[in-house]
Parts: C-alpha cells; structure tokens; sequence
C-alpha cells in the first residue's frame, strides 16, 4: 500500500548471527547454534526403534499384526509401509514428516525404512533428522497355511459356483475378474468342475467375502449350509464346515429372450423379443427393433426367473445385401445402435437358392453392403418355448442380427500370435464325471478371446498383457485385414513375475 501510496519504503532485511558453537554465520533461532552443532549436542532419534522383528508367511505373503491379525501386503506398498510404521514403538515422541523405502534384495529377509522425523529441542528450536529402520523378517506360517500343509483338504468353507448353460465364456470373463481384482487370493485349492468351480477356503470370512465379490459383478442367488465337524462338550467348542451355493443367471450376452408377459408389463411392454446385450449384477436387454432398453437387476430376474430362447451357439452366419438407416444414432448403455432396414441372405444358401429377408436391426452403424453378420435363424427355427406360447398372434421376424461377423478376415490372420495374452488361474480339474472335451474348451476360450478384440467394453474391467513372444513382421499390415479389430497397444500392461527366477509364479499365462 505504500509503494502504491508513492511512499519511499526501507528495505527489511534478515540479519544473521555466530553460532554460539562454532561461530560460523546463520539465520538466527531460539537456540543460536547452527544445524551441524545442533545435531551434534542432541539426537532427537535417540530412543527409537531402529531395529525390528516381524514375523512373515512365506506361503501367502502376509505379515503378522499382533497379536493374531495376518496382514497381506506386497513389497514396497503402502499397506507395507503403514504396517512398519505402526510397529515402531516410542514414535509419539517425535513428529513424523516423512516415510520411504530404501531399495533391498528382495531374498535378504531385511525391510528398511527411511523416516524424517521433527523435535522441539533447546529453547524451542524445531530439530529435523533422518534415520533408518531394518525390519527382519522371520518366516512364520499363518494358522491357515500351516493346516493346509499339514493336510490339502482340511478347508473350513467351500463356495460352489455354477451356471446352468452349455458353454463356458461366463467363467472365462469372470476368471479374469478374479484375477484382476485378486478375489480369490485367500483360496486353498481351486477345482474346475462340469458346470462350474469349486473354491476351498481356510475361514468362513474369506468364503463370504469371495461370495459378495460374485455378486456385485454377476446376477447371483445363493444359499448356504454348515456341517457339524466335531464338539467338544467340555469347552463347548464347535467345527463347522461351510457350504455356499451359488448360482450365475443362465442369461448370458447375446442370447435371444422372449420375456414373460408379466415382465413385460413390468418393464413398460418392451419387447417381447430382446437381447441381452450386457451382464454385470444386472442384465441389459434392448428391443433391437424400437431400441429401447432397461436393466433387470438380481433381484428382479430371480422374482420370475426365464431361460433364453435361442444362445450364442445357435448363431447363424448371414451376408448383407443392401443397407438403410431409418433413425438416428442411439447411446444405450455406453453402446451406440442405429435403426436401419436390411436385406439379408444366409451364407449357406448360397448355390441352392435365392431366399433374402427383409429385417429391421439395431447395427447401421456398423453393416455395409457385403459385410457379413451373425445373427438368429427364426425362419425355420423350431421354437418350443412356453413363454413364446402365450403371445397371442405376435409375428415372429426371419431373422433378428446380433453381431458383425469378421470370421472371413480373420481367416488371413489364422495361426498367428497374438501381441497379447491373458493370465489364468491355477485350477485343478474335476475328472469325476469324464475328461472335459479340451477342443470344446479351446474353441469356447477362442471365442471370448474374439469377444475381447470386438468389444472395447468388455475388456475395460480386465488386464491384458504384452505377449513377449509376439513379434510383429513388416508383411502384416499389407496381408492382414485393416477392419480386423485389434486391441490396441496401449491397453496391454507389461507382465511383472517377481518370482520368475525360481520357476514359479502365481497365475498361469494363456494367449
């Protein structure tokens, strides 16, 4: 204000002092010694921990809490570094300002810490130093580990996840969920059965959690039981085993519906023909000739349950003759359709007759003349459904299209390597009811791996890897086809084995 004013202003300026100590020139404080001489009369970090012993699982990885609390934490995290904090003793004497780790050999069994720590020391001057902490880490099993090496079997709860469908591309995606979001980290065994996987876990806790999991990204229901293992009559101790049920909907992405009339109504008369275009905790289904659409959540469905009319396996293959949009783009569910008439012909009339439909579908934004597409045959599909039965006088269409189909420009692409990969759990298979067919099971993960490359949002909630094997020739772009879709490179992450020097790893690696 008063350089505004034109008024001459001095200067302030900081004066400096000697130190007291050894006399050398500084900034003037409450105790007029410098730093160097400071340190030198106190050590704020005396009395502190600089040594400390924590027990470790080598088996799961966690640390314990005492007094029985095991803690899972990776290596330099911030779970970690939270743990060796909170285990220092005396720390309250001090004002934490800063916490870090100082790189360690990963096999040396030694944690340290690099803590900057603040103190009020001589005639209120703030001291500030650095120190470090060795954590020794001394192997210890958890309680859980130590009855599963004692016996593989011995689990307490057992979650037993099902869908009743002919395939297994719901189990794939949701395997890789899983994996992602490291649900079953606590599970004992994992066992791949006819129409579904069994987990084993070592605490009941674990089991409900894994459950909940299930449930906030697939529509469930489930129910559970317990078993009377032992009693002890004097303590009045019981073992139980536990047994959680749980059931996927047999609606799966793609399949045709025909909607009970009731659920209709409830959902404002849509369809009755739908498509599920979208499975999460809840189902998205849209009427592929007016576009609306609406979500069905797990409750809803399970309160009047139905089946799908025709599934992905029953797709036909159709090619496009001529194309017209009819409306304007529609954003459903993070997906865009468009409203256009079609003619269409089955690819395996070729040669035998001339028969073209004339239909109504939701993907003008994607069909060209002579592009190909999958879609349901209702022309001389024999439908026996007893939902369908009660519609009086509905005209079915010929045919109801799904998807783009590049299975012809993939054709060029055939027996060569991905540039990416996915991870797979490590699961034994059940052989109780015969050997599962291994070329049904390739075939069925080949498809959700083109499922993959199609849909950009199906693979938003899943990591990709970089296939090191991959190594992309100069010939590819002029061979393979440009409309061919891909995932791009900067969706895949790089794969991060720690424990690939001893030959083992966690998960297994499929591309």
């Amino acid at each position: 204000m008063a350089q505004d004013a034109g008024m001459f202003t001095v200067p302030q300026t900081v004066g400096s002092v000697l130190c007291c100590k050894c006399g050398i020139p500084m900034a003037p404080n409450a105790a007029n010694m410098c730093v160097a001489c400071l340190r030198s009369e106190v050590d704020i970090t005396e009395g502190l921990q600089k040594h400390v012993i924590i027990s470790h699982c080598p088996e799961c990885d966690c640390y314990l809490q005492p007094p029985r609390t095991w803690i899972k934490a990776q290596l330099e995290s911030k779970e970690l570094l939270t743990f060796c904090v909170k285990r220092l003793k005396n720390l309250n004497r001090v004002r934490l300002v800063n916490a870090e780790f100082i790189w360690t050999e990963p096999h040396s069994k030694r944690i340290k810490v690099k803590l900057k720590v603040q103190k009020e020391v001589l005639n209120g001057a703030i001291l500030e130093q650095s120190y470090v902490v060795e954590y020794v880490q001394q192997d210890h099993m958890c309680d859980s580990c130590s009855r599963v090496q004692a016996n593989p079997d011995q689990w307490v709860a057992a979650v037993q996840l099902r869908q009743h469908v002919t395939h297994r591309r719901t189990f794939f995606y949701l395997e890789q969920l899983i994996l992602k979001h490291d649900a079953a980290a606590r599970a004992i065994r994992i066992t791949q059965m006819d129409q579904g996987i069994d987990f084993f876990f070592g605490n009941r806790s674990h089991a409900v959690k894994f459950v909940e999991f299930v449930g906030k990204v697939a529509p469930v229901r489930s129910r559970h039981d317990k078993q009377l293992v032992s009693h002890d009559p004097k303590s009045n101790n019981f073992n139980y085993k536990y047994t959680f049920s749980v059931e996927i909907s047999p609606i799966c992405r793609e399949d045709l519906i025909c909607l009970p009339p009731k659920v209709a109504v409830s959902l404002g008369n849509l369809g009755p023909l739908v498509i599920c275009m979208k499975v999460t905790n809840s189902i998205a289904l849209l009427d592929p000739f007016t576009l609306r659409h609406c979500f069905l959540d797990a409750d809803q469905y399970w309160r009047s349950s139905f089946k799908s009319l025709l599934t992905s396996r029953q797709l036909v293959e159709y090619i496009v003759l001529d194309v017209e949009v009819v409306s304007s783009e529609v954003n459903v569910g993070g997906s865009k359709y468009v409203l256009a008439d079609a003619q269409v012909a089955r690819v395996s009339d070729f040669g035998k007759n001339d028969t073209i439909f004339s239909i109504r579908t939701h993907l003008g934004h994607l069909l060209n003349p002579g592009d190909y597409a999958l879609g349901y045959d209702l022309y001389s599909a024999n439908n026996n459904d007893m939902e369908l039965d009660k519609y009086k006088g509905l005209v079915l269409p010929e045919t109801i299209l799904i998807k783009k189909s590049y299975e012809e420009k993939r054709l060029r692409k055939r027996s060569k390597p991905r540039s990416w990969k996915l991870k797979s759990l490590d699961m034994e298979v059940d052989d109780s009811k015969g050997r599962t067919d291994q070329e049904k099971m390739n075939k069925e993960y080949e498809e959700f791996l083109r499922d993959l490359e199609e849909n950009p949002e199906l693979r938003f909630n899943i990591s990709l890897y970089r296939n090191k094997d991959y190594q992309p020739s100069e010939m590819a772009s002029v061979t393979d086809g440009e409309d061919v879709p891909s995932v791009p490179l900067d969706e895949l992450l790089a794969d991060l084995d720690l424990k690939s020097d001893d030959g083992e790893g966690d998960d297994s690696m499929r591309e």
